[in-house]
């Protein structure tokens, strides 16, 4: 579906990277949880594990067309600065800086909630013995500041 929408230009490069990984990642779980109940010289494992190389390798080979696509197909902005004066210049120079903090919060944000996410997924599958018999998660603590290391701010050159 997400090869589909982006061929229709619904969808998004980064939509079909996604989903080439959790192919595989799924791929690597059944196959471990396979090798647990599977005797060790069965030719059903043998078959599955080499099954699995072959999803990987598939795989990545979506992923890699589809940073090649993506790349072919995005425009390159070529940055005139011809005819700025110095002031304009320092004034564009400032008002990307302050995207680019904004882009980093966001960033930063989203990567919160991503382990939020991962977190209640891993509790409602199961994997966590210490889960509320509800069935509800406890929310975890907000990240304290400091915790999280932050890039440095782009530097002038």
């Amino acid at each position: 579906e997400s090869a589909d929408r982006v061929v229709l230009h619904t969808g998004k490069y980064e939509e079909l990277i996604v989903c080439s990984h959790e192919i595989a990642a799924s791929t690597a779980q059944l196959v471990a949880a396979s090798k647990v109940k599977a005797e060790k010289s069965s030719r059903n494992l043998a078959r599955l594990q080499e099954c699995s190389r072959n999803v990987n390798e598939m795989a990545a080979n979506v992923v890699a067309s589809t940073k090649s696509g993506q790349e072919q197909i995005e425009e390159k902005d070529t940055m005139d600065f011809s005819g700025m004066s110095l002031i304009k210049l320092k004034k564009e120079e400032m008002e990307t800086q302050v995207k680019v903090l904004e882009l980093e919060k966001r960033l930063e944000g989203e990567r919160v909630r991503l382990g939020e996410l991962r977190k209640q997924h891993y509790v409602l599958a199961g994997g966590c013995d210490d889960a509320p018999e509800d069935g509800e998660a406890k929310p975890a603590p907000a990240p304290r500041r400091g915790i999280l290391k932050k890039p440095p701010i782009a530097q002038k050159p």
